[in-house]
């Protein structure tokens, strides 16, 4: 339901006034440099289903994550109101001077991000261990309400610009979202409570020697998003390919969804005896099912639908994007490997082969992004496209590597 929410607002932005400049700015600007600034936080899901075994371990937990959510968006609120952001926005991203204005209003509405998004994802990945993950869809959809609500309200006023009602409606939303989760994981309390101490309590030595590699690989991994907007900044018609990029990376979180979520179930379903044979089946039937979906979403009329009544793009920049969105398919098959593999890892509390493979990631990412910047030869969104699929396909053969001890230990032949 999460990976609806940036199309739909992408929909909106291209109704309203100056789409390409909204667009451009949203996707290109406000969204990685929000997005960079959360990524200690992301992993907080996957922590917190791993280690909220008992009260004690819960409960210090949910200390260390207000902490960090609220040092983090400090520093998001920090970023918007001073020059910190005209230097990222100028010099790193180098992005199209028309953006820039547009973009700061949005990103400074969207200051209670990470701290929204810090205490949701702690309280979902107890709900996930106590079996509880209905909650977590619940929880999204009051988020995809109050979005949907905020979004309506600003195409019927038309005053508000794209990049800023983009930045009031997820702001909104995530906090929406962070209190919907607070107030549903009352229901889990006296579970958590009465759960048997474990043998290892959770302290904040372990703590860091478990996060810190996660952190640094949600914060080495979402670094693509401004990379690929600094690169395609670099290239030809940066203001049109910001503008379909924005679309296509909303598109592409659609198809990668379900591989994205996969990496909580095998965390915690991995505990279950013989469980990884059926997680390894699940993992080839899903990846097999969402990549075919995706080939038939891009090779029939469903795209060409999508990219100009849906997305609003105009004829021109629907063909675009309909050749970019050819060239993310294997994405669609990739991700449901990533998160079995990386899920593998993290069960076993040894996340250093996790920052590994993003390290390699954001080589291969690098490496394709630099050929466009020099090249000057292909649009920046082709670019961009390619050099997504490139890093994943590092990424995932890394994992395969890196995993395969832990595989053979939970069961031979896997």
């Amino acid at each position: 339901m999460m990976s609806l929410e940036l199309p739909v607002i992408n929909a909106i932005i291209a109704r309203l006034v100056n789409p390409d400049v909204n667009l451009a700015a949203y996707g290109g600007v406000v969204y990685p440099i929000a997005l960079t600034i959360e990524a200690p936080v992301i992993m907080l899901l996957a922590a917190s289903t791993a280690l909220s075994k008992d009260w004690k371990s819960y409960q210090r937990l949910k200390k260390i994550t207000l902490l960090m959510g609220g040092i983090l968006s400090v520093l998001h609120f920090v970023v918007a109101i001073t020059p910190i952001y005209d230097w990222i926005v100028t010099v790193l991203l180098g992005a199209p001077q028309e953006v820039i204005e547009p973009a700061r209003y949005g990103l400074l509405l969207l200051s209670p991000w990470t701290l929204a998004i810090a205490y949701r994802r702690f309280q979902q990945g107890a709900m996930i261990r106590f079996n509880r993950a209905h909650m977590v869809s619940e929880i999204t959809l009051v988020r995809l309400i109050t979005v949907a609500s905020v979004l309506t309200v600003g195409m019927l006023l038309k005053t508000i610009p794209g990049a800023t009602l983009a930045g009031l409606a997820q702001g909104l939303g995530v906090s929406a979202e962070a209190i919907f989760a607070g107030i549903r994981a009352r229901k889990i309390r006296n579970e958590i409570k009465f759960a048997p101490p474990t043998k290892k309590p959770l302290s904040i030595k372990r703590f860091i020697s478990f996060y810190i590699p996660l952190a640094a690989t949600s914060s080495l991994w979402l670094l693509w998003q401004p990379l690929i907007s600094a690169a395609v900044s670099r290239m030809p018609d940066p203001l049109e390919s910001l503008a379909i990029w924005s679309v296509l990376t909303g598109l592409l979180f659609i198809f990668r969804s379900p591989g994205v979520a996969y990496n909580e179930a095998v965390v915690a379903l991995l505990e279950v005896p013989q469980a990884i044979q059926a997680l390894r089946k699940f993992a080839h039937l899903a990846a097999t099912i969402v990549c075919g979906i995706a080939i038939g979403f891009v090779f029939t009329p469903l795209s060409d639908f999508w990219f100009s009544a849906v997305a609003n793009l105009s004829t021109e920049k629907a063909v675009i994007a309909q050749m970019a969105i050819s060239l993310g398919i294997p994405l669609t098959f990739l991700q449901m490997y990533i998160s079995f593999f990386q899920g593998i890892i993290v069960s076993q509390e040894k996340t250093g082969p996790v920052a590994e493979a993003v390290v390699l990631f954001l080589v291969a990412m690098l490496t394709v992004l630099i050929f466009g910047v020099v090249t000057g030869n292909y649009k920046g969104v082709y670019v961009a496209s390619a050099s997504f699929t490139i890093a994943h396909i590092s990424q995932v053969l890394w994992l395969l590597l890196r995993s395969r001890k832990n595989r053979k230990l939970l069961a031979p032949g896997t």
